[in-house]
């Protein structure tokens, strides 16, 4: 425990000296959204943003309304982790599951400064552990203890349902940082949901193991999620360009698609160098926010 939080302490740091000389202190944190809330509706002024007219009251036929703001009194940050068996590839330190934990812990102690409130939900096919939004560094200590001892209950997965779960717990609007894989079927309608409902950001981890197959002939291959095992003939065809194929169309369908419903998304491998990919979603993060 001693030694992930001196880990996490350095990234915390690494993180945000980069901000400081990078940005020159212009830095609208990760954690802060647009900072505005949705208020009321007034009459549309000449010289409004036509971008904050509220199509759905103007097309009753009274005349053209605009949307009002009130700033945001505070922040809530929650992080969702993905802890299938699915995140158990990697090295041994570097799998899968120890980048999105790390990851998770060093952005948990960076909200936690910001007095931002922050949440945590593990989900599987299941929820293994939910914790309340709270404020205070006692929060993101409690969250990364949690994440050391965390021992999943299933090894299978099931996106669709542990986005429901985030529909119906998070009510009020919320930075969402999405942590896993990806690799599910039938969850892009409930994520489009929760992208249109929270500030969602997407954290993709993946590992060279799972496209860079060697050729070892037929070998067995155990699925920790199904808890099968198959054999398949590594040296076959195009067995392995096929796997490569499909996770590259993977990866493009979720870059095109967080494009198109404005999501931050990115990419991880458990071998790179991760605090550079976060410092550059904190700038089109900035960008974005200003522009609002």
């Amino acid at each position: 425990m001693k030694d992930l939080l001196k880990k996490l302490r350095k990234y915390e740091i690494q993180i945000r000296k980069a901000i400081n000389s990078q940005m020159q202190g212009d830095f609208h944190s990760i954690f802060k959204g647009s900072g505005l809330e949705f208020d009321d509706v007034r009459s549309y002024q000449y010289g409004d943003d036509i971008r904050t007219i509220n199509w759905n009251v103007s097309a009753k036929g009274h005349g053209t309304f605009v949307k009002t703001f009130k700033e945001e009194k505070e922040q809530t940050v929650f992080f969702i982790l993905d802890v299938s068996g699915s995140q158990e590839i990697g090295s041994p330190g570097k799998q899968k599951m120890d980048i999105g934990k790390e990851i998770c812990g060093v952005l948990s102690l960076s909200a936690a400064k910001e007095a931002s409130k922050v949440g945590l939900i593990c989900f599987s096919d299941q929820k293994e552990k939910y914790i309340k939004p709270r404020k205070g560094p006692q929060l993101a200590y409690e969250i990364v203890h949690t994440l050391a001892h965390l021992k999943p209950q299933s090894q299978k997965t099931d996106l669709s349902k542990a986005i429901l779960f985030t529909l119906n717990t998070i009510k009020r609007r919320s930075v969402i940082v999405f942590i896993s894989d990806f690799i599910d079927e039938g969850y892009h309608h409930n994520l489009k949901g929760l992208a249109k409902k929270h500030d969602l950001v997407m954290i993709r981890i993946t590992d060279k193991r799972e496209t860079k197959l060697p050729k070892l002939g037929i070998v067995p291959i155990y699925e920790k999620e199904s808890k099968e095992t198959i054999w398949v003939n590594t040296s076959f065809g195009n067995f392995r360009s096929r796997i490569k194929e499909n996770y590259a169309e993977n990866e493009e369908y979720l870059t095109k698609f967080a494009k198109r419903h404005q999501i931050n998304f990115v990419t991880i491998d458990t071998e790179e160098d991760y605090v550079p990919k976060l410092l550059k979603l904190f700038k089109i993060r900035n960008k974005t926010l200003k522009s609002v």
